[in-house]
């Protein structure tokens, strides 16, 4: 129970502070609502005010408030598939970025892109209009079931082997994004640099509501596993000998991380390190309780992400840096900082 009370306690803490941050981040950007509040045209738009102009209900509702929306949810699933991987693996480096899950969902987004046109229409219709999404999530998917079977033996992962087959898969999959490039047109071109650089400029309700709905899923299932990681991290057969069904546990963390990197990347393109940041610091605070570290995971990486859009799309504005050079710049080092403590403790 005293567990559970800390617990909650620091969920309401870090809500309390994504509140706070989602209240500037509202306030922030160059346009000028003619002196007044943005939280009073919030309130005006929320209360369906006839006298609010056209440009003032755009711009509070269908591009910041659904973007601090998009934010928000994208931030805390990556950072969630990042900790539950890092679980699973039983290493601080296994995130989608470093094994190859994120490349395989841009690569299979990237086909559906540039060679979508040539047989779309032979689909049906449902998956015409999400076809990107199902790409994505399909990529991330076969990435992470390729990783697995090669770095696996014998029921047991070589983590080294886990992060080489990783890089080998990133290669092959931006050498052939890099020839999708190369062929295809304008509009696609626009598209593809979308995918490689990350934004959250393309937020809509509709993009929030599919990710509401994957979010919901995917906690259902990945939240309580808290104990069953930490049992893992005394090894598969004492995991077992703890009641834990770890076959089950594996399928169930591949495919639902798997879904959540697809989704985000279907709708935000590569933010990368979100999932490498946001563990790293909660280990540091908690150790390697997953019964903490997972479910605020899901706070934490929402605040990150929030704060990097916010950052993003005022530091050059009215310009827009793409959010996934600065995750990038912000979580390099932090990749270094693991690695050398990683070499230190061989």
């Amino acid at each position: 129970m005293r567990t559970q009370s800390k617990l909650y306690f620091y969920l309401t803490i870090g809500a309390v502070l994504l509140a706070i941050i989602a209240v500037l981040a509202l306030n922030t950007g160059v346009y000028d609502f003619g002196g007044t509040s943005p939280f009073k045209v919030l309130w005006q738009y929320i209360k369906g005010d006839p006298g609010l102009s056209l440009s003032d209900k755009y711009v509070i509702w269908e591009v910041r408030a659904s973007r601090i929306v998009m934010a928000i949810l994208i931030g805390s699933m990556l950072a969630v598939s990042g900790t539950s991987l890092q679980g699973l693996f039983k290493n601080p480096l296994a995130t989608g970025e470093a094994i190859g899950l994120t490349s395989g969902a841009t690569l299979l987004a990237a086909i559906a892109i540039v060679l979508g046109g040539y047989f779309k229409q032979y689909l049906p219709e449902v998956v015409q209009f999400s076809l990107v999404g199902i790409s994505a999530f399909l990529g991330a998917l076969l990435a992470m079931m390729l990783v697995y079977r090669i770095s696996t033996s014998a029921g047991k992962t070589n983590v080294v082997m886990m992060l080489l087959s990783g890089v080998a898969i990133t290669s092959i999959g931006f050498s052939i994004t890099g020839f999708l490039i190369y062929i295809s047109k304008d509009e696609q071109l626009r598209d593809l640099t979308f995918w490689n650089m990350g934004s959250l400029a393309a937020a809509t309700w509709t993009k929030n509501i599919i990710l509401a709905v994957v979010i919901v899923i995917s906690y259902t299932i990945l939240l309580p596993k808290g104990k069953a990681l930490n049992a893992m991290m005394l090894g598969e057969r004492d995991a077992q000998h703890l009641g834990i069904n770890v076959e089950k546990l594996k399928r169930q963390i591949v495919i639902i991380t798997s879904l959540m990197v697809g989704t985000c990347v279907a709708f935000s393109g590569t933010i990368g390190f979100v999932g490498l940041i946001v563990p790293y610091i909660l280990r540091l605070l908690f150790k390697s309780n997953y019964v903490f570290i997972l479910p605020l995971s899901a706070v934490l990486g929402s605040i990150l992400l929030l704060i990097a859009d916010t950052f993003s799309r005022s530091i050059v504005a009215p310009s827009e840096l793409p959010i996934g050079i600065l995750t990038s710049l912000i979580g390099g080092p932090i990749f270094i900082a693991i690695l050398i403590k990683f070499k230190k403790s061989l």
